[in-house]
């Protein structure tokens, strides 16, 4: 149980230090992503950005 916290909490990081450069590809303004402002703050959900990144990952995970 440890182990698979100590695994996604270093898979957010490098998400989140990747994010600028995923986003001069292209990801999270796919359709399907969200954004909305609710009172005075903006939110984001990408749905369809994080469905791509994680078929990606399953497909290294088969091969590697």
């Amino acid at each position: 149980m440890f182990r698979w916290l100590i695994v996604v909490l270093l898979a957010l990081i490098l998400i989140n230090g990747m994010t600028p450069w995923l986003q001069k590809l292209g990801f999270g303004r796919l359709p399907g992503d969200l954004r909305f402002k609710i009172f005075g703050r903006e939110f984001f959900i990408p749905l369809t950005t994080t469905i791509i990144l994680s078929m990606v990952a399953a497909a290294l995970a088969k091969f590697l």
